[in-house]
């Protein structure tokens, strides 16, 4: 089995206080695959990209990357697969400069000096922020930091982006180069987003959530035609389509 494949199995978990956050969610996604994860606020989307790389674990239900499901034992592996790409890059950016940060995770790996200092260069490169590499984070704009919380991951050379809400609070310009990037990479993309315009562009297969569970799953195109299934999940067409369909 290919280690790009996740299978999520009759997951389920609750928080804390016992309030349900997944329930009973499962699905399949191949090697080279872009998929979006899309629902309102509340649907578990967050929730369910933190599985994937083990950040929590379910309450029920299993989560596999390849042949492994995500385990304590497993769980550095499953790591160095699944490159996860939070909302916030603040999250993500705590070095000296946005070179360091590109480097901690190969370092950390033990990589020698002259590997890290290649991954650096062609992961900032990727996403075109080599100019950026001695810059301090709290000197990028918000679409910078971006690009460069993106760049630490591909450093790690990932064969899985998950990704929560890439384009959130990017401007235009930004937001294009972003999708841009996206498009360009031979990865498999899990990207969970309120942006269904960058769905469009980049993902050809839909995952939509609605109170924690899984309600459609299906291509793209397809699924944003649905109006009743829209309007139940309290979702809308892409802007770019507005008025089709009605």
């Amino acid at each position: 089995m290919s280690h790009h494949i996740v299978q999520v199995e009759d997951l389920k978990y609750s928080y804390p206080d016992g309030t349900p956050a997944l329930r009973g969610v499962s699905f399949r996604i191949t090697h080279g695959e872009a998929v979006a994860i899309v629902g309102a606020n509340g649907a578990g989307k967050s929730t369910l990209l933190l599985h994937l790389n083990g950040t929590i674990q379910p309450s029920a239900g299993t989560v596999r990357v390849g042949d492994y499901p995500i385990t304590k034992a497993t769980l550095n592996d499953v790591r160095r697969t699944v490159g996860m790409i939070f909302q916030n890059p603040d999250d993500q950016l705590f070095m000296p400069t946005a070179g360091d940060d590109v480097a901690f995770g190969p370092l950390n790996l033990g990589l020698p000096p002259e590997e890290v200092g290649a991954r650096v260069d062609a992961a900032l490169t990727q996403v075109g922020a080599l100019h950026l590499r001695e810059r301090p984070p709290y000197r990028l704009s918000g679409g910078e930091k971006r690009a460069v919380a993106i760049a630490t991951v591909l450093a790690m050379h990932p064969s899985i982006l998950v990704m929560d809400e890439p384009s959130s609070n990017l401007d235009p310009r930004a937001r294009r180069m972003l999708i841009e990037q996206l498009k360009s990479f031979q990865h498999t993309k899990i990207i969970a987003t309120h942006d269904l315009d960058l769905v469009l562009d980049v993902c050809p297969r839909t995952i939509i959530m609605l109170q924690g569970q899984v309600v459609a799953d299906g291509r793209t195109s397809e699924v944003f035609t649905d109006l009743p299934l829209l309007e139940r999940c309290h979702l809308e067409q892409p802007l770019c389509w507005s008025g089709r369909g009605r």
